[in-house]
This record gives C-alpha cells, sequence and structure tokens, in this order.
C-alpha cells in the first residue's frame, strides 16, 4: 500500500465497505442498501461526532481513504464512517430520507463543493491487511471482539497468512488472535452442527465478547471441552458436545423465535455466574429446566463459599444501620424487638461457631463448668 501516492476521487464514485468486519454485527446483509449503511454507522458508529469535526473543520487532507478496486466499484475498506459523514453533509435530501436532518448542520454551498472530491489511496485488501489490523485490533481504533475475530479469520484463511505472523504484524503479545480465532471457529462450527444460528439471537446486537471472554473460563471451556487455542482448529468442540454447544449459545444468545432471553444479560456479574454454573452438574440441570441463572448459580456454590457470604452481607448490612440509627430510629418498640432478635441470632451463632472451631475446649470447659 502506497501511502504516499494521495488520489482525489468524486464522492459519487465511492462505494461503502459492504464486508467491513463490523458490519455484520448489525444484521447488514451483503447487498444492504446505501441508507442501510449509513444508518447502521449512525446508530452505532459514532458518525454524528464526524459530522460536527467535519463541519466545524472540514476534512483532514492528510489521512486519506483507502479504497480497494473490486467488481467495478471503488470500495473504501478503510473509512466509511468518514465517507457517510461526508455524504449526509453533501447531500440534505440523503439526511432527510434518513430522518437525520435535524442533526446535520447547513454548512453551505462552498463547503459542500470542497467536499466534492476526498483524498484517497489505492490499496487491494491484502496489500492493506497489515495497516488495518494494526490500527483496529490492538491499535487506536479498536474495533469490537466480533468485528476483530471476521477480520483475522479473513486474513487467514483468503491470504494465508498464519496467526503468529497476524499477530506479529498487528503487535499482539497476548495471544489475541489465537482467541479470537478459535471463538469465530466456535461459532462457525455451531452453525455446521444446526446447533446456533447467528440471525436468531435475541438481541440485535451480537455480544460476541461474552464467547470470547468466556472460553478462557475453565467451566465455560470445559462444559464444551473445548480445544486449546494454539491448535488454531476449524473444529475446536468435539462433535459429541453438540448438545453442550447449543446450550452454550442459547444461554448467552437467547433465541429470537423461541422468545427465548439469553441468561448472560451482562458479561459482569453474569458470566462468572455461568462460569460457575457449567462446572456443576446439578447447576447446569437446574438451568436446563428453566430455573434461571441466579436459582442455578447459588446451586453451585459450596456451603462454605455461601456461609462466608452471608455474613459478611449480614456484618455490611448492620454496620449501615449502625450509622443510620440517630436520624432512622424512631423509637419503635417493633424495631427493636427485631434488633433483639438479630443479637440472640448473632449470639447463637456465635456459641455455634466456637464449638464447632475448638470442640475439645469446650468439652473440657463444660466439665470444669
Amino acid at each position: 500500500m502506497d501511502t504516499d501516492r494521495i488520489v482525489p476521487m468524486r464522492v459519487s464514485d465511492l462505494a461503502f465497505d459492504l464486508r467491513n468486519p463490523r458490519l455484520p454485527e448489525y444484521d447488514l446483509a451483503g447487498d444492504a442498501a446505501e441508507t442501510d449503511v449509513i444508518r447502521v454507522l449512525w446508530d452505532a458508529m459514532d458518525v454524528k461526532e464526524l459530522v460536527m469535526s467535519i463541519a466545524a473543520s472540514g476534512f483532514f487532507r492528510h489521512e486519506p481513504l483507502i479504497v480497494a478496486q473490486e467488481g467495478g466499484r471503488s470500495v473504501v475498506i478503510e473509512g466509511n464512517r468518514r465517507l457517510a459523514a461526508v455524504k449526509l453533509l453533501r447531500d440534505c435530501g440523503l439526511a432527510g430520507e434518513l430522518d437525520l436532518a435535524s442533526s446535520i448542520p447547513d454548512i453551505g454551498r462552498e463547503a459542500r463543493d470542497a467536499l466534492e472530491n476526498l483524498p484517497t489511496v489505492r490499496a487491494t485488501r491484502e496489500s492493506a491487511w497489515r495497516y488495518l489490523g494494526f490500527k483496529h485490533v490492538n491499535g487506536p481504533a479498536k474495533w469490537s471482539s466480533y468485528a476483530k475475530s471476521r477480520y483475522v479469520a479473513q486474513v487467514h484463511r483468503q491470504f494465508g497468512v498464519g496467526l503468529d505472523d497476524i499477530a506479529r504484524q498487528i503487535g499482539d503479545t497476548h495471544n489475541t488472535v489465537r482467541r479470537l480465532f478459535r471463538s469465530l471457529m466456535v461459532i462457525e462450527q455451531a452453525e455446521r452442527l444446526e446447533a446456533f444460528d447467528r440471525d436468531d439471537r435475541y438481541r440485535r446486537h451480537f455480544s460476541f465478547s461474552h464467547l470470547y471472554t468466556g472460553l478462557d473460563y475453565p467451566g465455560i471451556g470445559g462444559f464444551i471441552d473445548v480445544r486449546p487455542k494454539s491448535e488454531e482448529s476449524q473444529d475446536p468442540v468435539p462433535p459429541e458436545r453438540k448438545r453442550e454447544l447449543h446450550d452454550l449459545c442459547r444461554w448467552l444468545y437467547g433465541s429470537k423465535r423461541e422468545g427465548a432471553r439469553p441468561v448472560v444479560e451482562s458479561q459482569n456479574p453474569d458470566l462468572r455466574r455461568l462460569d460457575s454454573v457449567l462446572g456443576d452438574k446439578a447447576a447446569v440441570s437446574a438451568l436446563r429446566n428453566g430455573e434461571g441463572l441466579a436459582a442455578a448459580y447459588e446451586i453451585s456454590r459450596s456451603s462454605s463459599v455461601v456461609f462466608e457470604d452471608s455474613l459478611h452481607t449480614a456484618h455490611r448490612a448492620l454496620q449501615k444501620a449502625r450509622g443510620l440509627l440517630s436520624i432512622g430510629y424512631d423509637g419503635s418498640g417493633e424495631l427493636l424487638g427485631t434488633a433483639q432478635s438479630i443479637a440472640t441470632i448473632a449470639d447463637d451463632l456465635c456459641a455455634d461457631m466456637e464449638r464447632k472451631r475448638k470442640p475439645g475446649r469446650a468439652r473440657r470447659r463444660s466439665a470444669t463448668g
């Protein structure tokens, strides 16, 4: 890719990259209309920021779009957000069609004419992948984990570049590339086995990071017996774990057809809770029977952990109540009775814990009475 040869091109001749790794996260098909692409870029990728910046300061000519000639079109493989911003600023009709007219400033005819041509650099996807990978996988303009995984797989398959080479070229020193590739292979294998369908996920946004993160957890990874990321396997899950793979995908992403919500609503704390559940057979059975993640998680927890957490929770609650005594207690006899009941339970608990901790001493103390 020759970044020294900047060539101006008419905006009307530039096409959006429908192979952009970010777009499938938002259910955009490979033949999506330009207006659909701009809508997604506007809603999900902060195009409004660029609109305001370009309206105020113009287009930075030292940062050209990267354009590839594909299928008789000039496809912008880097700079789709900037292209969307310029198209909206130049075309009031387009902004109106997308119901964005009130969000697009009127920059005047002279400024619109200045945006008729944009600086571009000609390249191919193969010649540009190192730059794009550094910028978006580990660099300053990071994509989501799903977009990253698709990009890594594309470079690996289409250009025959090894995962270690990709990692070196983009400055990855933390196994990111191998983790991304393995996670996408798990999804693709699940679809081949008809254990999952990306288009059937409950929510529009694909929370791929749940799987990308979870596969390194012992409970989740062990549940589907996923192969080590170092193997670079196209089929990282043993076929006999198809049911487990189906269950995992359903718990992570739900099912739109069946109206089933994912049990992992947010990565923290739900993903760790699911990891705990999947390491316990009784908890897995409860989750499969529809008891919910919270109930299954309680089943998975050991009695010692639950006991310790209960004590800490009670301690924090009592400290809070003590701090609010002067302004929160109105002299109620009922509340005083509740406090006395708590004191009795605490005394009994301490006595029981003391006896269990030092049973020999407790017996000797009783004998010498």
